[in-house]
This record gives structure tokens, C-alpha cells and sequence, in this order.
């Protein structure tokens, strides 16, 4: 008789390896290849069977395909509409993600009590008891939330097909487990066998389906890979637990924009919609402060960007960047040192995005030139001014996405002027339809634009 090979897998992403192998050829994890034997191997076998399985009984001819227009569903919550693309689609899987206590079940309970329609929600973490208490602390208690603290998901689905809800919320995927399995709930295998089981009913049925997961220590969802690849939609919950507010970000969606921002403000009632621009203050002009415009997804934001340039304590200066990327900093001081003669060298450069908030939009190296020009200089910028553009290696103020639209954010929040790169407003929206603000272009480097023309 023939011995069975064995089998190794990546308890990270789930993909499997004929061998040992200290780093992940799929995910790039070191350490997370593990050999599966007995019985755990046949569960993977019938993981992936499950996953393979659907309810369409074989080709269909394109033209031959029935498309209906889907009513989008409103959830009652403004920005997490604006984040799944204006509602809930029909048999819609969505994956939130987030650390722990960051407000993703005070996010799930307030979207079933704005939900029109009976809400089934699952929990395996918490009792019927625990979550009343919430629900009752939030004001979210509706006759239509159904509890159930289950943790298998044969129950869950059998109870979801007698109920037949209009929306099913899991909490957690990871707490779920398949009695035909015989490993433990949280494993690769449950993960992916109750995901699928989960998904294909919803598919099938039509019922918007709502699964939490996990995160890792580095931010990442928790469990196999394939969670991110069979759902719909991504969401993550972010925010400071210092900070007032909470960022929903859609990583991933098929029914609307990816890397959509959504705003929240955690309070003693609950996630409250962000009114206004809550990312910048409205206060004086301060030297090393300025003002940019950056998108997330279709969301233009007005942030501030803070700059402080100081003596040098110690041999080696400082780079120190708080929401931006340090490494971007370091460029742009080597470019304003090289080319604009603002002395770096010897001095401590830190830069901070006012609010909490991480940015990755390259139009805000112009406004992160001027607040470290400002400083340096020990002069304020010129009021009410935003400043948008790429800054190149060479010194040049290269164009930016969505340009026009930065321009009118900024003159709905009371902004008078911008300062943009020369190729950015060439044939697209004329300037007449913003009369409230009057566009200074800038015509040479950066530097020369905002410390002589803007600044004089």
C-alpha cells in the first residue's frame, strides 16, 4: 500500500504546498506552513468542495442571461451607504474588519435598527443578554433584530431559512463551526467551509449577508485569503481609540467605488454620520500650517497639514511623519533643501496630518512644501489658500486626479484661493464655474510659488 503524501498549508491565506517551506510562495508569510494530517486533510477536502459548490446547474449562454436592475436598499446610515455605493444590492456579502472594540458591532446593531425589513443577527461572541444591554445603551431597540447565539452554522442557516430575513448579520466568522468538520472553529478549514455555506445560501436566496471577521496584530483580516476573494465587499473600521472619530473604508467592492471613505463620530449614542469637513479647523493662519484637498475614493477632503522645521539637538536630523509616508517626507526635504535652498540639513523636520487622518494622495506634497517652507521661514502662508500638487524630483508641480472637484470642496468650505500646478485646469472645467475662489497657478518650482508669489 502506497503512503499518503502529506500535505502542508498556510495557515495565513490557506494555500497549500507539496513541502515545508519557511515563507509563504502565496501570501509572503515566514513561519505559517504547517504540515495537515488525518482527519484535517479530508476536512479541507470537504472545504473545498463546499466552496466549489453553487446553485447554477451548469453553462448559460450570455445572451441568454436575465439582468434586472437592482433596487439598492438604504441602510440608514448615510456614510455607510455612501461606502457600499448607495445601499444594499440584493444577495450582497459584505467582510468588515477591524480591531477589537473599534465599534463594529455597535456598527452592525445600529444598521439592523435602521433596516426596514427583520434582521436575523447571529452572534457567537455574545449572549441574547450582552447584546439587549447594548441595544439598549444605543436606543437601537427595534421589534425586527432577531438574536441568535449560535456558533453552528447549519442552525444559523436552517433558522435564517424558517425567519427568511431581509438581512443577515454574522458575528464572528471566525467563532463559527461545520459539525461535518472535525477541526476547531477558527481553523483554515471552518473559515472557508462556513464562509462558503454562508455566501451560497445568500446568493442563492437574495438575502443581504453581513459578515465580521478578525484582524491580525498588522491590521489584516484574520483566517484564509479566500474570505476577501468570495465576497462582495471589504469593509475596514478604522480609527484611534483617542481620537473622536471612525473611518469605514471599502478595500473592495463590486458594486460601487473601491477605497470609499466613510466618516463617524463615536459617541455615548452610538456611530453619528460626521457633519462638515471634520479634518480641519478653521483657525488662524499659523506658520507651518496648510491646507490641501485630498481624495478617498470619490471623497474629497479638506486636511491640514502641520509642519514643524527646529534646530537639530543631536548629530543626525530627524524625519518624523505622522499620516504620511516617512519616506515620501525624506524626498520632499531633499528636494526643497536641492532646489528651493531651504536649509534642512541641520534641523528636525516633523510633519503632522491634522485629526488623526493617513493620506496617501499625492496631491498633498505641495501643501507638506509649503507648511515645511512656512516654518522654516517662520512666516505664515496667505489665507484661505489650498495648495495641490505632485512635487517631482526635479522640483516641478506635476497635475493631479479630479482637480475641478478638489477646487469646488474647497470653495464650498470658504476657501478663496488654490494654488495648482500650471497643466492642472487645462481642458477640463472652466474656471467660471467657480466663482469663489480664483485659481493661482503656479508657473516654475514649488518653492519659488509660495515663498515669493503666494507669500510676498
Amino acid at each position: 500500500m502506497a503512503k499518503a503524501s502529506p500535505l502542508f498549508e498556510c495557515t495565513a491565506c490557506g494555500a497549500r504546498h507539496p513541502k515545508a517551506l519557511g515563507k509563504c510562495t502565496a501570501c509572503g508569510a515566514w513561519d505559517t506552513v504547517q504540515e495537515v494530517r488525518g482527519s484535517l486533510k479530508r476536512d479541507l477536502q470537504r472545504a473545498g468542495s463546499a466552496f466549489s459548490q453553487s446553485h447554477y446547474s451548469g453553462p448559460v449562454a450570455l445572451p441568454d442571461v436575465e439582468v434586472a436592475d437592482a433596487q439598492r436598499a438604504p441602510t440608514g446610515l448615510v456614510e455607510l451607504d455612501r461606502v457600499l455605493g448607495g445601499g444594499v444590492v440584493p444577495g450582497m456579502v459584505v467582510l468588515l474588519g477591524g480591531e477589537p472594540g473599534i465599534g463594529k458591532s455597535t456598527l452592525l446593531l445600529q444598521w439592523a435598527a435602521s433596516a426596514p425589513d427583520s434582521v436575523l443577527y447571529a452572534s457567537g461572541e455574545e449572549s441574547e443578554r450582552q447584546i439587549k444591554l447594548r441595544a439598549q445603551r444605543l436606543g437601537a431597540e427595534s421589534p425586527g433584530i432577531h438574536l441568535l447565539a449560535e456558533t453552528d452554522v447549519r442552525r444559523i442557516i436552517e433558522e435564517a431559512e424558517r425567519m427568511k430575513p431581509g438581512l443577515l448579520l454574522v458575528d464572528s466568522i471566525q467563532t463559527l463551526f461545520d459539525p461535518d468538520f472535525e477541526s476547531s472553529a477558527g481553523s483554515v478549514s471552518q473559515v472557508r467551509g462556513c464562509a462558503a455555506l454562508l455566501t451560497r445560501w445568500a446568493k442563492t436566496t437574495g438575502t443581504p449577508l453581513v459578515l465580521v471577521g478578525h484582524v491580525t496584530k498588522d491590521g489584516g483580516l484574520a483566517g484564509p485569503k479566500v474570505l476577501e476573494h468570495l465576497v462582495d465587499t471589504v469593509l475596514a473600521f478604522e480609527g484611534d481609540r483617542h481620537h473622536h472619530h471612525r473611518l469605514l473604508r471599502a478595500l473592495k467592492n463590486r458594486f460601487g467605488a473601491a477605497f470609499e471613505l466613510g466618516v463617524f463620530a463615536m459617541t455615548e449614542r452610538g456611530l453619528v454620520p460626521a457633519e462638515g469637513n471634520p479634518f480641519f479647523l478653521d483657525a488662524e493662519p499659523r506658520p507651518g500650517c496648510a491646507a490641501t484637498v485630498v481624495l478617498s475614493g470619490t471623497r474629497p477632503m479638506v486636511v491640514e497639514i502641520q509642519a514643524l522645521v527646529a534646530p537639530a539637538g543631536l548629530g543626525i536630523p530627524r524625519r518624523t511623519a505622522l499620516g504620511l509616508d516617512g519616506q515620501r517626507l525624506a524626498m520632499l526635504c531633499a528636494v526643497i533643501e536641492r532646489r528651493g535652498g531651504v536649509q534642512l540639513h541641520d534641523r528636525d523636520v516633523y510633519v503632522n496630518v491634522a485629526g488623526g487622518l493617513e493620506i496617501e494622495d499625492p496631491a498633498a506634497d505641495l501643501a507638506v512644501v509649503a507648511a515645511l517652507a512656512s516654518s522654516a521661514a517662520g512666516r505664515a502662508l496667505v489665507e484661505k489658500c489650498l495648495f495641490m500638487g505632485e512635487v517631482g524630483l526635479t522640483g516641478e508641480v506635476r497635475p493631479v486626479a479630479q482637480l475641478p472637484l478638489r477646487i469646488q470642496e474647497g470653495a464650498r468650505l470658504g476657501f478663496a484661493r488654490a494654488a495648482v500646478p500650471r497643466l492642472g485646469l487645462e481642458g477640463s472645467v472652466p474656471l467660471e464655474l467657480f466663482p469663489e475662489i480664483s485659481v493661482e497657478r503656479l508657473r516654475g518650482k514649488a518653492w519659488l510659488g509660495l515663498t515669493q508669489a503666494e507669500n510676498p
